[in-house]
């Protein structure tokens, strides 16, 4: 079983490693420098002691000779946090997600950290939890620290998703060497952002997630003849930190108990809660068809709002493109290019005057487009604009999306428990495996997925739509049995009748309740609602009163084309991403009523960047 998952893994690396890379030339006011030093060494499994008596493991990757030998001197140092086993990242998976010794060649040490009860790390592995969060700053210090002979107190940190995620909770510890950290896809509100979207469960990557740390526990660690009771008792962290934290994470959540809402739980493993402490420069990766499409720009949108230098770059990337980093067609260099850019400025401290005026603080692909863009806010220039959903939606008949006056109507949504199969959150939530393997592409057009609930479209445009932000749709819903899901999908359709999906959201009607001091509006329009998703906030609908249900649908960057049309679809599922729970199914199975009048009036507000704007 044990090799059969570690076949699994490597040939998910393979894939990464064989995605077709981008092609732009880098940014013609800067190039990257060449290397300093032949090779690199790396000693495998040194301790890192935490306060609390445990011990982690680190590989500490130096500069080396020709002979092969560490060269001696003090570096800045960079340093990777990872729960999917520092061999596997470092070694079959470097192809995939970036070899560290091209910063080792060119001055850096490499300190990479199997998280606590991870790897070859001991203690029970419990997610983010506040002994792990403090873990990150610890091991910053230990890196930086001047009892290590190969470390010049400086230190940066890099990685994606997981060891993304590492980087934002050292940042918010202030560790005093963190000069810098550049994290790729990660999250910001480990609820909202994966764990339970709109409320429903994601049944398609959190166990996939759960499983892959599982079996990279496994890869047997590099421990050395001294040290024989070191790999039985990582074994035996393994078996505790499975049946004390992960089947049991597991199973509240599927009963509809304490995990699946949100609460302490979740508030302790979400960046959000330490972004008002982070205060150094950071440098984003994210992607519009990512786990963390939501996560990523609200982290920029914080940290530029409090005036921490930032920049992010926004790609049309599914998760593993996005730790990939296939970031050329941005044209700020490779991904690695661009780490070495900015770590260099502002870790090893060289001069940089230009960094900023060549690269803006947010760079985004628009999808519809293919075009990128430069912006200073992730909302500055927007203005809301909504359209109202009119008359009934049939099938091959669809309702209309209107400025004014919606005709009366209801579309019954029936519960299809394949809505969402076929399409692009399917590839999105299981973290872009489909398109690893090649056969994404199968689901791309929307028009067959959009068949199993109600769709609203505009008449083709005149003139373009760009929008770029979070966007709200508020529907006016009944349903006989007081709950059940909304699903929304945003699209843009061709003149040929080809449906993109640009986006998606998604609403459990019991978890409606609003908080308005916490939600977003522009122009005093509604874009992104924020539920409490507890459980004393639940509020199941009365059976067959409509009632308004704000959907929070996932933040793009897109551009309606003139002669397409802009398009609304509403299902009551999104297979495989999301299902109810046990304790919410039989009320999901039942039909949910959309009303569509002046009295009742149903709409989606879109962040609109003026023609104006350029």
């Amino acid at each position: 079983m044990r090799r059969s998952l570690l076949a699994l893994l490597l040939a998910l690396l393979a894939a990464l490693a064989g995605l077709p890379a981008a092609h732009a030339a880098p940014n013609p006011a800067w190039s990257a420098r060449g290397e300093d030093y032949p090779g690199a060494v790396a000693e495998t499994d040194v301790p890192v002691p935490m306060s609390d008596g445990t011990v982690l493991r680190a590989d500490v990757k130096r500069p080396a000779g020709a002979d092969g030998e560490p060269v001696d001197g003090r570096f800045p140092v960079l340093v990777t946090i990872t729960a999917y086993n520092k061999t596997i990242i470092s070694g079959p998976g470097a192809a995939a997600i970036g070899d560290p010794d091209y910063f080792v060649k060119r001055g850096y040490v490499h300190v990479s950290v199997d998280a606590r009860g991870t790897g070859s790390s001991g203690g029970d592995w419990q997610a983010f939890s506040a002994r792990e969060n403090t873990d990150a700053g610890e091991i910053v210090n230990w890196a930086a620290s001047q009892e290590r002979p190969w470390s010049g107190g400086s230190v940066g940190m890099l990685g994606a998703s997981y060891m993304g995620i590492s980087q934002l909770l050292a940042a918010g510890n202030q560790p005093p060497g963190l000069k810098a950290i550049f994290p790729q896809v990660p999250a910001m509100d480990t609820y909202r952002d994966v764990v339970a979207s709109g409320g429903a469960l994601d049944v398609g990557f959190i166990p996939l997630w759960l499983g892959l740390v599982t079996a990279t526990g496994l890869v047997p660690p590099a421990y050395g003849p001294s040290e024989p009771d070191n790999a039985l008792q990582m074994y035996l962290d393994r078996v505790q930190g499975a049946t004390s934290f992960t089947a049991p994470t597991l199973l509240e959540a599927t009963l509809g108990l304490n995990a699946a809402f949100d609460g302490p739980f979740y508030a302790e493993r979400s960046p959000a809660g330490v972004l008002d402490r982070i205060d150094v420069p950071t440098f984003l990766i994210g992607g519009e068809y990512d786990l963390f499409q939501r996560g990523t720009p609200m982290v920029f949108d914080h940290l530029r709002q409090r005036g921490v230098p930032v920049k992010m770059v926004l790609g049309p990337w599914d998760h593993l493109e996005g730790s990939r980093g296939d970031i050329s067609e941005a044209g700020h260099g490779t991904l690695q290019e661009l780490q070495l850019r900015w770590f260099d400025h502002h870790v090893r401290g060289d001069a940089d005057p230009s960094l900023d005026a060549d690269i803006a603080p947010l760079t985004y692909y628009e999808i519809g487009s293919g075009q990128w863009h430069e912006a200073d806010q992730w909302i500055d220039e927007q203005r809301a604009r909504s359209f109202q959903l009119s008359g009934t939606s049939l099938p091959g008949v669809p309702g209309r999306l209107v400025d004014a006056d919606p005709e009366p109507g209801q579309t019954t949504v029936a519960p299809v428990p394949v809505s969402g199969l076929c399409t692009r959150s399917t590839n999105q939530w299981t973290a872009g495996l489909p398109n690893a393997v090649g056969i994404a592409q199968l689901c791309h057009d929307n028009r067959w997925n959009d068949v199993s609930g109600a769709v609203f479209e505009t008449e083709p445009v005149d003139e373009a739509v760009r929008l770029r932000g979070p966007i709200n749709a508020r529907l006016r819903a009944s349903t006989p049995t007081g709950n059940g899901m909304l699903s929304v999908s945003v699209s843009s359709v061709a003149p040929d009748g080809a449906v993109d999906r640009l986006t998606g959201g998604w609403q459990v009607l019991s978890h409606r309740a609003l908080d308005e001091s916490r939600s977003r509006y522009l122009d005093g329009e509604l874009i992104q609602p924020f539920h409490p998703f507890t459980k004393e906030a639940q509020s199941p609908l009365e059976p067959g009163a409509v009632e308004p249900v704000d959907v929070e649908v996932f933040p793009t960057g897109a551009v309606i084309p003139p002669g397409h049309k802009l398009r609304v679809s509403v299902q009551a599922f999104d297979v495989p991403h999301l299902l109810p729970t046990v304790r919410d199914l039989p009320a999901a199975l039942s039909p949910v009523t959309l009303h569509t009048s002046p009295e009742h009036p149903s709409e989606i507000t879109l962040p609109v960047i003026p023609a104006s704007a350029g």
